[in-house]
């Protein structure tokens, strides 16, 4: 998903990109928690992360009856932007 009302400028010759989206971000790592498999704890943690492109990518733990094959929302959130290319 590429976030749409971000603001470009110039900073030190250096294209930059600016954003004032934190309640953006959390509305979408908000969204991601419905996802989430928490079958053990029930603690269900959803994430957003955004890139340097503007893309804003999502995540939510998956839990497993083995402790280390468990992955928690961030690292999901990342692997996606990864998957992605980014």
């Amino acid at each position: 998903m590429e976030y749409l009302r971000r603001k470009e400028s110039l900073i030190n010759g250096e294209r930059m990109i600016e954003y004032n989206m934190e309640e953006d971000l959390l509305a979408e790592a908000k969204k991601s928690v419905s996802q989430a498999y928490a079958v053990y704890s029930g603690i269900h943690v959803g994430a957003a992360v955004l890139t340097k492109a503007g893309n804003i990518f999502t995540g939510c733990n998956v839990e497993n009856s083995s402790y280390g094959l468990t992955s928690c929302a961030e690292r999901n959130a990342i692997a996606a932007a990864v998957a992605s290319g980014h």
